[in-house]
């Protein structure tokens, strides 16, 4: 009889333990649904400034029309990639190049960089990049934890039962931002409005040593 009672309490620990893994699991798959919401969320919001950028650009710079025709046709393939978040980030990698190439084509164009409505739709788009990146760090760690769960023992045992399966990360270049170029606005006077260089390398070399102060004359010297 004790025997008995000692395989339910373990039976009875044992289905506690995994309906608290499931709630988890099922917690965890919708905090990464909300997560990707705010990506979706922050990439329509980016979709929708380009035509008025494009438009601007293109009152001063109607000439470079394969470049503006390139930045609209990678919208319109990166706006119309619905699938998972593997096809969505292949679908921006093209977009966010033909971004960096009409921005570097702005560069030629001082009056359109000192335009007053490029520059308030630059600082927009800047500070959505920003807000995308900070919704894409989040999926993607809420992702991680949830894989890492999926692949781990014993939370892998609910995971096979309920058909839990990893989900995919959103991996995409840094749009308009990271270490290859950072937006960086400016309005000061003869300041480029927009700047998509790699910034410069800090020195590496040691500082000069300064000269020795002069010593004053010895006495009788």
């Amino acid at each position: 009889m004790e025997v008995l009672w000692v395989v339910v309490g373990i039976l009875v620990v044992l289905a506690l333990v995994g309906v608290a893994s499931y709630n988890r699991f099922v917690s965890q798959k919708n905090l990464i649904r909300d997560a990707w919401a705010n990506i979706d969320t922050e990439l329509r919001r980016r979709y929708d400034l380009i035509p008025n950028i494009v438009e601007t650009v293109k009152g001063y710079a109607s000439h470079e029309r394969e470049v503006l025709e390139n930045v609209t046709q990678a919208r319109a393939m990166a706006t119309g990639a619905t699938g998972s978040p593997a096809a969505q980030a292949a679908a921006e990698g093209p977009f966010v190049a033909a971004l960096r190439q009409l921005f570097a084509v702005v560069e030629n164009y001082p009056d359109l960089k000192a335009n007053q409505n490029f520059l308030a739709l630059q600082a927009e788009l800047a500070n959505t990049e920003d807000r995308l990146q900070t919704a894409r760090r989040f999926y993607n760690a809420n992702v991680r934890e949830y894989n890492r769960r999926v692949q781990s023992v014993p939370s892998n045992i609910i995971a096979g039962m309920f058909n839990f399966e990893e989900e995919e990360f959103f991996e995409v270049e840094e749009t308009l931002r990271g270490d290859e170029g950072v937006p960086k606005v400016s309005f000061e006077p003869g300041a480029p409005g927009v700047s998509f260089g790699t910034p410069s390398e800090p020195s590496t070399a040691p500082p000069a040593t300064p000269p020795a102060p002069e010593r004053p004359d010895e006495p009788g010297g």
